[in-house]
């Protein structure tokens, strides 16, 4: 771990690599930042377990309101994480500065909820929240690719998505547990999640160093080839589409959100299935967290010995699986159980793993920017997704939604295989 000190600078306490040490599986780095995002995840999950139920029950929103903020949750952060990609290579890597800005932004925006009561405001305020996340991501995944050795990525991306569950898990718990023991409960979690973030930008603020060197800083450039700029320009960025691996990665990762229906709207589609009372709707993530933070590091470590692209599509094949639950005539409680351990493994399979396949398709000089490009593109194609999924249900019903984004899932996952047919490969 490290600890920053007073001047700013970053002193290591445990360091990831030295003179006769091999650097870590699993540097300190990326532990440090895991607890920051199992810390954060804490208070996000708080507001997105009851976020649904708040907004359709408590505020009288149609499933079509529910998911514009649903897309707004998912789509508008993904407008500014190539600003913050592209900032945080840009500036010297500058990597912890952009994503404490963008940590901090989030913090700011959970006590704000308690003054939301409409659609406009509720809007806006997460929509600052989505700017922060936006902010944060490719920053803090670039750290973890720098900080880690490229035989390891999966394993520490793994890692890291593992602790960061841990916070979803405990998350919808807190909610729970707030809501049972207050008579303003939605208000009073807003309250609890706005605290909680605000510790965890403390913790980043004193344990994530303020640069991170890559584990591949060392090696000389090849024979023949110039030494590449520090300071990547906007163009650079941009132009790392013409790499023909990550532009693969990009349009696939996009196919396959388009057909990703929104976590929210599953739990709502289980929760009326089973005809859950209200009160245990915050629990539904529990389940799907849970999946999640067994499966995360075992299926990164599996992700360093084979493709990761493969196990990329067999996890939205897993997802196409829950959908096919859903839709079938078993309900009750074991089909809840055996959607939301499909969900989980589903996240397992392509959450970290998407990450760790991006990081191998970029320069280390290129990090930032090149998980925000893979990132965008699959945010906004589910922000759209989340549009087409609640006008979907307002005309037709949630199965018959569900139904045909279930079928253009499979479509999607047959072309995605085709287009990522070749190795993963690290580059030079």
């Amino acid at each position: 771990m490290y600890l920053a000190d007073s001047r700013g600078a970053a002193a290591p306490v445990v360091p990831d690599s030295g003179p006769g040490r091999r650097r870590a599986a699993v540097p300190a780095t990326v532990l440090a930042l895991g607890a920051v995002s199992l810390i954060t995840d804490v208070s996000s999950e708080m507001v997105t377990a009851v976020l649904p139920l708040y907004v359709i029950t408590g505020l009288g929103l149609s499933p079509l309101g529910f998911g514009l903020l649903d897309g707004i949750n998912n789509g508008v952060g993904a407008l500014v994480r190539l600003a913050g990609g592209h900032l945080a290579d840009r500036g010297g890597r500058r990597h912890k500065a952009v994503a404490g800005l963008g940590y901090g932004l989030s913090a700011l925006c959970k006590p704000l909820l308690l003054l939301a009561h409409s659609l406009p405001v509720i809007s806006a305020v997460l929509a600052a929240d989505r700017t922060g996340k936006g902010l944060r991501t490719a920053p803090r995944d670039a750290m973890i690719s720098l900080a880690t050795a490229p035989e390891h990525r999966g394993r520490a991306f793994g890692v890291h998505r593992a602790m960061d569950t841990t916070g979803a898990l405990l998350g919808p718990l807190a909610a729970f547990a707030v809501l049972r023991a207050t008579v303003d409960g939605y208000d009073a979690v807003f309250a609890v999640s706005g605290c909680v973030a605000v510790l965890g930008v403390l913790v980043l603020v004193l344990f994530v160093p303020r640069h991170v060197t890559s584990a591949t800083s060392a090696r000389p450039p090849a024979p023949g080839r110039p030494r590449e700029p520090e300071r990547p320009t906007l163009r650079d960025a941009l132009g790392l589409l013409r790499r023909p691996r990550l532009r693969r990665l990009t349009a696939c990762a996009t196919l396959l959100g388009l057909t990703t229906v929104s976590d929210s709207f599953l739990y709502l589609l289980l929760q009326r299935d089973a005809d859950l009372p209200a009160h245990l709707f915050p629990l539904l993530p529990l389940g799907t967290a849970a999946v999640f933070l067994t499966l995360a590091v075992p299926l990164g470590v599996l992700a360093d010995r084979v493709s990761r692209r493969r196990l990329f599509l067999a996890g939205h094949g897993v997802l196409l699986a829950g959908y096919g639950l859903v839709l079938s005539p078993w309900h009750g409680i074991p089909a809840v159980i055996a959607v939301l351990v499909l969900h989980g493994a589903f996240y397992a399979a392509t959450d970290g793993v998407l990450a760790a396949a991006t990081a191998g398709a970029v320069p280390a000089r290129h990090q930032g920017a090149g998980q925000a490009l893979v990132g965008t593109g699959q945010a906004l194609a589910r922000f759209a997704c989340s549009l087409a999924f609640g006008a979907a249900w307002n005309l037709w019903g949630p199965h018959t939604a569900l139904a045909l984004t279930a079928a253009a899932l499979a479509v999607s996952a047959v072309v995605a295989a085709f287009v990522l047919r070749s190795p993963d490969e690290v580059p030079a």
